[in-house]
């Protein structure tokens, strides 16, 4: 799917490649950002949309595939959400991949206890992915799982310790205050050195 080249939002892209997974079987869309050539038809747009938003597109579509997340979940309509821009309904977040977005707009869904929540909540956990919770899953029968057995797990304990509970870890107060755990998570843009 060509990105950027009218003006679909990133809810009618992400609906569109849900209905061929659907009811075509697709294995998998690919999603690439509009470039304009020159001496181009003039209902084309004149710049190309920013490549972060292709890079969320993805993010989300493997949300979609398999993490069991519903379109209505990634990109809330501005009738859905309170906190969505009302200038840009229907568009992910370009600053926290789709994932982050979702739990930020979700804080009471956590935290989550990682030694008792079912795979599908782990799932939803910003930071773990698929591979990471099927270890967390196989480490549950030998004994309750502590922050230090997450990190020689090799799960990025900054990310996820906002969103779990293990003994001795509970933050529900950073669950409390959505815009400053953005913040914090959100990665920082870096000036590129011109040396």
């Amino acid at each position: 799917m060509i990105v950027g080249a009218d003006g679909a939002n990133d809810r009618s892209i992400l609906d569109t490649s849900n209905r061929m997974y659907g009811t075509y079987r697709m294995r998998r869309v690919y999603y690439s950002a509009f470039s304009p050539i020159p001496d181009a038809s003039k209902t084309l747009p004149l710049q190309s949309p920013p490549l972060l938003r292709e890079h969320r597109l993805y993010q989300a579509d493997w949300l979609l595939r398999f993490y069991g997340f519903d379109v209505d979940e990634i990109t809330p309509d501005a009738a859905n959400a309170e906190d969505v821009d009302a200038e840009t309904p229907g568009m992910l977040d370009l600053d926290v991949d789709p994932k982050l977005a979702w739990a930020l707009r979700n804080p009471t869904r956590f935290p989550v206890d990682i030694n008792r929540a079912p795979r599908e909540m782990l799932l939803r956990v910003p930071g773990l992915g698929t591979r990471n919770v099927e270890r967390i899953i196989a480490a549950r029968p030998h004994g309750a799982l502590r922050l230090d057995d997450l990190a020689r797990l090799r799960v990025p304990l900054k990310k996820i310790m906002p969103f779990v509970i293990t003994p001795g870890h509970h933050p529900r107060q950073r669950l409390d205050d959505p815009a400053r755990l953005r913040a914090e998570l959100a990665p920082q843009p870096r000036q590129a050195s011109l040396f």
